[in-house]
Order: structure tokens, then sequence, then C-alpha cells
């Protein structure tokens, strides 16, 4: 689903960090508030009309150039246009075997998290109706319980702006097999997750929550989720060709994309979701552009204006100026325009809508392949943005911070920070060992972030234009932090600040120092299991004794036993993790002996490690032994405290299967 079908993206993360290394990453919510840039500011040039003959050849310049290049299968793209469709084009192929093209009116996407669109839109009917009151708790809405956060409950205004507070959930999230996918009701009962920020404080995207609101419209509504939409969203949008429905009607099935990873490789799998008032929904290109159209004309068959109004205008604004979201759209101002946008991303298809209310204006993209360096986001990027510059262009008029002061709140973000959207109680909290968002400073004091890098796969170049407010140099993208007694504890980019933001981490959890001592760590321990039988061949070879007492012999045993142990239950969790992740069907709970074996595991050799080392430490320098001897056991035994504080910290020892 949306920010990274997350699954893959750890998977890699954990990989490249031990496998590399090893072999040689506001409560308020009043009306839409201001749009933070200069909006008096004179065109930088006259617009060309926004009519099909141009926007043809634009996208015909751009978008087969673009497929090819990044080796993607095919794409379709939709503008509207006060009301009516100005283009729908189709590019590449829906089938790359078969040569089959992508038919923007008959060809069939997912539409992986721009589904939650679709849901919030359900909600805010049944609000317009007064059956749903968004300020109320959710569980009067329910048939099991959401616990409070600090006596604070959930309501579905929390639920629409991301600001529930739970922690991220992938088990079970996904499969390819529909015996596997559980009724809504009984997926959202097997796992709720933890709260881990205060409601209305906090951006932290959640499938979870989108689909517990899916779940509250099948019960307010009194019919399954999938015939609600039907007969209340698709069947007076016009929306022929989309459905909820897993595995698709039979109908449909026949007019469905392949999925790839990348165009010249073999299709994917059909992909379900057990979320699937979050991620499910299947649709063709023209049916999301009459979706767009709804909206754009106040609602249109689907909400009154008044109700459009209030889910469009509705903004939560967390960390200012930077873009806030709406109830279920966020935002993404452009060029002094407001614009609201939702975007989904699963493995194979990659998908997202914009409209600008004001213009009466909607640009829709899907891929059916996420293409070479998953380009697929790149080409939505540079297709939004450049459409956007195209017809509505815009001189930007920013302000500067004094160098000084520049160069003092850049050194004030320096530091390690973490995703607000995460796992945070199970043993995938792992992944932030290479996760972590790290703010450093370049050779002129200005900010260096580890993460969103710009199209050239660089470093963005940051110019601070107001107090904590930054701009990509030559860009749009902007950067804000939260300051609190005199400290930076947040902040956020444009692109994601509706629904997530960056935490400092805090220094016992800082990967900054955790990273380099827990490889450090790992070396010396594989060094050692190494040397130990290789030392006695050599000792055996020309005869020659150890030379320690019994019990010195024993400890000097025990602690390499253990060290070559604690290796292997390292390398235990990353072959785990990976073969985890290398289908998300196996997030089903397929693995749960293995990794239950793995939790029973790692305390008992990491403990072990720690008594072993502490014993041979008194007897190594009580004893008769050399100063490398000495200076090793004091490597083995911070060795040991240090893989025994990340199984703590990062919940390698646990005896639950949540994750």
């Amino acid at each position: 689903m949306r920010v990274l079908s997350s699954c893959g993206w750890l998977g890699a993360a954990l990989l490249a960090l031990f496998v590399g290394p090893l072999a040689a990453d506001a409560a308020a919510r009043p009306a839409a508030a201001p749009i933070a840039e200069a909006r008096d500011a004179a065109p930088s040039r006259a617009a060309p009309a926004l009519a099909k003959s141009d926007i043809d050849a634009w996208l015909d310049g751009y978008m087969p150039h673009a497929l090819k290049r990044g080796d993607a299968a095919g794409a379709v793209v939709v503008v509207v246009k006060d009301g009516a469709v100005l283009t729908q084009r189709g590019f590449g192929y829906a089938d790359v075997a078969t040569r089959r093209p992508v038919d923007p009116e008959t060809t069939l996407f997912r539409q992986a998290s721009v589904s939650k669109l679709i849901t919030w839109t359900a909600v805010m009917q049944l609000v317009e109706q007064g059956k749903i009151d968004l300020d109320r708790d959710v569980n009067a809405y329910l048939d099991f319980r959401i616990a409070p956060f600090d006596g604070k409950p959930v309501t579905m205004r929390n639920l629409m702006t991301h600001t529930a507070g739970f922690e991220e959930v992938q088990r079970g999230l996904n499969s390819y097999d529909p015996a596997k996918v559980p009724s809504l009701g009984a997926a959202l009962k097997r796992q709720v997750p933890y709260r881990i920020f205060a409601p209305g404080t906090t951006p932290a995207y959640s499938n979870f929550g989108t689909s517990l609101a899916g779940y509250i419209v099948e019960r307010v509504s009194g019919m399954p989720y999938d015939d609600y939409v039907e007969r209340h969203i698709f069947a007076p949008a016009g929306m022929t060709r989309s459905s909820f429905r897993q595995p698709l009607p039979a109908a449909l099935r026949p007019l469905m994309a392949s999925g790839y990873m990348l165009g010249s490789g073999e299709p994917g799998k059909f992909e379900l979701s057990s979320l699937a008032p979050s991620g499910a929904m299947t649709a063709s290109g023209a049916d999301m552009g009459r979706f767009m159209i709804a909206h754009l004309a106040d609602g249109g068959a689907l909400l009154k204006p008044a109700t459009a109004a209030q889910m469009h205008n509705t903004i939560l604004r967390l960390i200012p100026p930077l873009n806030g979201m709406a109830l279920g759209f966020y935002e993404q101002n452009i060029n002094g325009r407001r614009a609201l946008s939702h975007a989904g991303d699963s493995p194979n298809f990659h998908s997202q809508l914009w409209i600008f209310p004001d213009e009466k204006v909607g640009i829709y993209m899907s891929m059916n392949a996420a293409g070479m360096q998953n380009v697929s986001g790149p080409i939505r990027s540079y297709l939004f943005e450049a459409f956007a510059d195209r017809y509505f262009p815009f001189a930007q008029r920013d302000g500067r911070v004094d160098p000084a002061t520049a160069r003092e709140h850049a050194r004030m973000m320096v530091g390690t920070y973490n995703k607000t959207r995460r796992l945070e109680s199970s043993f995938l909290k792992a992944m932030e060992l290479a996760g972590q968002m790290k703010v450093s400073l370049d050779r002129d004091g200005g900010i260096v972030l580890s993460l969103a890098p710009g199209l050239s796969g660089k470093p963005r170049k940051w110019v601070e234009i107001a107090p904590f407010v930054w701009r990509e140099q030559d860009g749009k993208m902007r950067l804000a932090a939260k300051v609190e007694k005199g400290r930076v504890v947040r902040f956020s980019l444009d692109s994601g600040s509706p629904y997530i933001a960056f935490d400092r981490v805090p220094w016992y959890l800082s990967t900054a120092w955790i990273t380099p001592a827990f490889l450090a760590a790992l070396g010396a321990l594989l060094l050692t299991a190494i040397a130990w039988p290789a030392a006695a061949l050599i000792r055996r070879r020309y005869g020659v004794k150890t030379g320690l007492a019994p019990a010195a012999l024993k400890s000097y045993r025990l602690t390499r036993g253990f060290a070559a142990f604690a290796v292997a239950v390292v390398v235990g969790w990353i072959l785990f993790v990976s073969r985890l992740v290398r289908d998300f069907s196996s997030l089903s709970g397929e693995l749960d002996g293995i990794l239950i074996t793995l939790q029973i595991v790692t305390p008992v050799v990491f403990l072990g490690l720690l008594a072993s080392a502490i014993w041979n430490i008194r007897h190594v320098w009580t004893g008769r032994r050399g100063r490398f001897a000495k200076f090793w056991s004091i490597i083995l035994l911070l060795s040991a405290v240090i893989l025994l504080w990340v199984a703590i910290g990062f919940h390698l020892i646990g005896f639950d299967t949540r994750f």
C-alpha cells in the first residue's frame, strides 16, 4: 500500500546492513489554512492552454521515453477539467508477453492506497446522513475495543487524518492466496496495533486505521463493504469497471493488467489485501477520471456540496507551513495552487491522483511496473510537477535567513531521526538499524539528509527561507522543523508531511553509534569464532599446549563457543527476514515456528555470551596472560554487551508473533 509496501524495503534495508558489511540505508482543524507560498507572485510566463491537443503532445513527448528508459511496462494517464475528460491515454503494455496495449477505458490497474479515497468518501456519505460523528469515540461503532491512549479515545477524524497513533503492522497484510484473505472484521480483530502516539498529535500513516473506518462503514450501513461501495460510490459515479472484490469478478478478469517489477521481467501474481478498504481496489483509468470529476463537481453524485467542502477544506497542519492533511485527501500544494492528492503503491502497481479544486482540474496516472530503481515514483512526481509548471506556471518568491542564523539552525537539526510511521513493538524494529534518518552538515554548513535524494540520486541542497523552514535549491520541496525549548524535536518534508514526520531518536537507540558498534562487535565475534579452531589446529600441529588452568580453559572455550553461536543467531535472523519479505504471502504466519525458535535461542545465546565473557575476563586478568589476551577479553565483553543492547532495544528478544 502507501509509502513503501513497506516490507520490501524493510527487507532490503536489513540485508544491506548485515549482508553487505559481512561480505566486504495539532489537533486544530480550522478551515483550509493559507498555502504557505507567495500567492501574489506574478506568473513567470504565459501558460499554454490546457487543451487536449497540447497535453497529448506533451504526454507523447514524456511518457513513452520515461517508460522505456525506466524499464516499466505500461501506464495510463487521465486529465479532467470542468466536469469532463480532457484526455485519457494509455502507454506501453498491459501485458508485455502478448503485447496487449494499455486501454485507458478498459485496462484495470490495482490502485493500492488510492483505494483509501473510496473509503473516506463512503465515510463522508454516512457523516452527511448523521450516522457517523467525526468526533465520537470509534468504539461506539465497533464490536471490539480500541483501547484509549492516556484516556483519550480514537475518533473518525483521527482515522481520516492518520493521527490515531497506531504503530505500523505487517502480519497478514497481503497474500496471493484468496483462501488466506479473512473477512474484514476478522482481519482487524486478529491484531490490533499498539498505540504509540496520543490521538491528534502525530501524523503516522495507517492501513489499519483506514480499514477500521471501512469496517465502521459496514456496521453502520448494514451491508458488506464491497456491496456498499458498489451501490453508493461506483454506481452513481458511473465507475462500471471498478471493484474491491478479491479475486476479481469473472467479467473483469480479462481486463486486468499484468503487474511487473521490471517491464523486461516476468509478471507477478495478483496481489490480495487483507485490509481491503485501505488498498484492494481495482479500476480503470477512465473510472478514476469519473471519480475525480465527481469530487471536482462539489461532490457530484457522491456528496452534497457542503460535505465535499468539509472533506476538502478541513486541514490538519501539524508542522506549519508544510502541507497538511484534509479528511482523507492530503495536500500536495504546488505553484501557489491548492492541490489534493493520494498515492498508492504495491509491489507491482503504482498510482496517484491529484485534483486542483479551485481550477476544477484533475490528473491521474497508474503504472503496472515499479521499473528500475523504483522509477515509478520519480516518473509520477515529475509528471505532476511538470504538469503544474506547464499549465500553472509560477514565479516563486522566497525569503532568506541571514547566514549566521542559518548555520546555527542547521547545527540544531543535526542528529538521528525516526519515522512516525514505524514498526515499534516487534522484531521488525531492527530494520531501523539501516532505516533511521540522519541529518548532517555539508562543507558550507547546510543540512544534508540521508534520505530523500533528488532526481539525480544526489543529496538535495537546502536553503533556509524562513526560520526553520528550508526549500530545496532550484526545486519545490520544502522541509520544516518543530522546535521545543530551543531544540529541534521533529521535522518533515512537503511530500509526506500530511501523513508522516521524523522525530529525534533518543541517544540510546540512535543508530549513529549503535549500527557501527553492532557491526564492529559482530566482526569481533566472527574473528573470535574463526580463530578458535584455527589456533587449536596450529597448537596440535606443533604440539603446543594452552598452558591454562582447567577453569580458565573452560571459560576460554565457553566464550569462543558462545561467540560462534551469537554470530549464527544473527545470521539466522538475516535469513529469516530475507525469506519473510521475499514473498509477502509469507507474512501470514507460515514462518512462526522459525520466529519462535529465534526468539527462544536469542536470549539464551546472548546472555550466555555475556556470562561467559565476564567469567573469561576474570580469568584472563587474574592469570598470567599477555596484553593482547587482556585486550581481547575486553573486546569480547563489550561485544556481548552491545549485542544484548541491540537485542533488547530492537525487540529481537521477545515471545510474541505480532509484527
